[in-house]
C-alpha cells in the first residue's frame, strides 16, 4: 500500500451487520466492536435499532457512527413522508445521499428491512433487494454471509441461523467480537 493510499484508508475499521428473512421473521444482527487501527475502543457498541413511527423497520449501519446516525434521521424523515414504503422512502435516502454535498461525505452502509423487504442503501445512489434472503455488510460481511448461505437450507430459525453466522465470522475477522445485538420482525403476526 502506498503512503498516499494508507492516508486515505479509513482509521475507523470494523463492523458486520447481517440480515436474515425466513417465512416467519427477518432478523438483523450486529457485532458490538468499534475499532481506531489496530485497538479496540468500545466491544458493545449498538449499530441496529428499529425505524418508523410503529417500529416496524430494522436497521443496521457498517461505517462511521455519526454519519450513520445522520443516515437514519434522514431515512425516518423520508418514512414519514411515505409511510409503509420503505423501497421508496429508500430509494429518496440514496438520491439526497448520492447529490447533497454534505451527505456525499458520510461513509456508511444501511441494511434495512421491513415484513416485505430487505434492502442494502449505499452512498453511491444504489438500493440493492439481495437475490438471497441473506444480506451482510462490513468487515467481516462475506465471512457472515457466506456462513448464512450455508447454513439457510438447514436452520429454519432466522435468529438461530444468524447467531451461528455471526460466530463464524466473529471468529475469523479481526474486526468482529461476539457481543451481537439482534433486532427481530415476526412475519407471520
Amino acid at each position: 500500500m502506498t503512503d498516499n493510499e494508507t492516508s486515505r484508508s479509513p482509521l475507523w475499521h470494523g463492523t458486520t451487520i447481517l440480515a436474515v428473512r425466513t417465512e416467519d421473521k427477518v432478523v438483523i444482527l450486529s457485532d458490538g466492536q468499534v475499532s481506531m487501527g489496530q485497538t479496540v475502543m468500545k466491544g458493545n457498541a449498538r449499530k441496529v435499532r428499529r425505524l418508523g413511527s410503529d417500529n416496524a423497520i430494522l436497521a443496521g449501519f457498517a461505517g462511521a457512527t455519526a454519519d450513520a446516525f445522520t443516515l437514519f434521521e434522514r431515512l425516518e424523515q423520508k418514512l414519514e413522508r411515505h409511510p409503509g414504503q420503505l423501497q421508496r422512502a429508500a430509494v429518496e435516502l440514496a438520491k439526497d445521499w448520492r447529490t447533497e454535498k454534505y451527505l456525499q461525505k458520510l461513509e456508511a452502509l444501511l441494511i434495512v428491512a421491513d415484513k416485505d423487504v430487505t434492502l442494502v442503501i449505499t452512498g453511491a445512489g444504489d438500493v440493492l433487494e439481495p437475490e438471497h434472503n441473506v444480506v451482510a455488510v462490513g468487515s467481516g460481511g462475506n465471512y457472515a454471509l457466506a456462513a448464512a448461505r450455508a447454513l439457510y437450507p438447514y436452520e429454519k430459525d432466522a435468529e438461530t441461523l444468524g447467531r451461528q453466522a455471526m460466530e463464524i465470522a466473529a471468529d475469523i475477522c479481526v474486526y468482529t467480537n461476539s457481543n451481537f445485538t439482534i433486532e427481530t420482525l415476526d412475519l407471520k403476526a
